[in-house]
């Protein structure tokens, strides 16, 4: 078997390698879109291993090695390194070292998914950067609105749009209304079928349907969690599940003094958001959780009452996909404390 350790950079490759069959052992810096790609096909049918740190812009390297047929594997960088001794630090000592613990079996390997579950993120993750431009202008048609007087309630309605298309605007401040105005309807007809999408992709998802009968979980929220996640029995407790998820306070404590600071936002900060999102839907839809936010908002500014709201969402969805049951089938149990795990 070959074995690969690669430097991974936007632009090119540094990659230290060695054929287990006969002993070879070379360097070389690879640029990409040419001679990394011509390097990878002649491994073709070698069964060959490549290791790499978990980074971002490599979908197109992952789908050139599947299509070779070589092998994969993600490394948690920190990890890896924490485990290089020597502080001079140069693209091929990254690379000899990634190949040095390939060898010796002690690549930190993390979880990947696969390329049905990228797929699905893809289509997440526009949905909701397109919903996001389109509260950005309907932001900035308030804030045209009430610079003319219009101080309604900023809540989005048939109602509230004929009100502001009937202020008397002249000049640029008329064609500033209309354009957005215009881009607004352009976003609303572009998010309808990446709504269905989505919720079609939610419904055919056991987990994602289980997750959406807890209060202010929808298809994205459900959707997000479960892709993030992945085989939930990668975590063997909740608070692994929020450390993973960066919702933990990140802390710098020494001998007897315990210094916390906010969350450590080490996870998915898409996911973040959505679950924020959701647990403010949910302390208005439910009592329960409604009574637990006014609690923690009444102690603590409302920002961190709603990330602690967040937490104890991420916890509960874990549950759900932990122990198979729905919302309602908790609420009756009660608390999922007296689980064993």
């Amino acid at each position: 078997m070959m074995i690969i350790g690669c430097d991974f950079h936007p632009r090119f490759q540094q990659v230290a390698f060695v054929d287990q069959q006969t002993g070879e052992y070379g360097e070389r810096r690879l640029l990409h879109r040419g001679e990394a790609e011509l390097f990878y096909r002649a491994l073709a049918g070698r069964g060959t291993r490549v290791g790499m740190e978990a980074t971002g812009s490599y979908h197109w390297f992952r789908r050139l090695l599947s299509e070779q047929g070589h092998e994969l594997l993600l490394g948690d960088a920190s990890k890896i390194r924490a485990m290089e001794v020597r502080k001079q630090k140069t693209d091929k000592r990254d690379a000899r070292h990634i190949l040095d613990l390939l060898l010796t079996g002690k690549f930190p390997r993390v979880w990947q998914p696969d390329a049905a579950n990228l797929d699905l993120r893809a289509l997440l993750v526009h949905r909701i950067k397109q919903v996001r431009l389109r509260t950005r202008l309907k932001n900035q048609l308030d804030g045209l609105a009430k610079s003319e007087g219009l101080l309604s309630p900023r809540v989005w309605s048939a109602k509230r749009r004929a009100e502001l298309e009937a202020l008397p605007l002249t000049g640029w401040l008329a064609y500033r209304r209309a354009e957005l105005l215009q881009l607004h309807d352009e976003l609303d007809e572009r998010i309808v079928p990446l709504d269905e999408a989505l919720g079609q992709a939610a419904n055919e998802n056991t987990a994602a349907r289980l997750l959406m009968t807890h209060p202010g979980v929808g298809p994205a929220v459900s959707l997000a969690f479960v892709l993030t996640l992945g085989d939930v029995s990668r975590f063997q407790r909740s608070k692994q599940v929020a450390s993973y998820l960066g919702l933990i306070p990140s802390e710098g404590s020494s001998g007897e003094r315990r210094r916390l600071g906010g969350v450590s936002k080490q996870g998915s900060s898409l996911v973040r958001w959505l679950l924020v999102q959701a647990a403010t839907q949910a302390q208005r839809s439910d009592a329960s959780w409604h009574r637990q936010y006014v609690r923690l908002s009444m102690a603590k500014h409302h920002g961190v009452a709603k990330l602690a709201i967040a937490h104890k969402l991420a916890v509960r969805l874990y549950w759900m996909l932990r122990t198979g049951q729905s919302y309602e089938q908790l609420t009756v149990r009660g608390s999922h404390a007296g689980q064993s795990v």
